[in-house]
């Protein structure tokens, strides 16, 4: 594996990780909106919709 494939790899599992986090932190801080819980895990659902396909082909 080529070094800017891992960096890749790497960018894109930090997006993975922060992202939702990010997303789920707002909406826990206006609980109002939604549940963090759902948020993060449909921040992660929509994430793998996108980039699931593009890795398949």
């Amino acid at each position: 594996m080529s070094t800017l494939a891992l960096l890749v790899l790497v960018l894109v599992a930090l997006a993975f990780v922060s992202v939702p986090g990010a997303l789920a932190y707002l909406a826990y801080r206006h609980p109002a909106a939604r549940a963090p819980m759902t948020v993060g895990i449909a921040a992660v659902a929509a994430m793998a919709a996108i980039v699931v396909p593009i890795a398949v082909r």
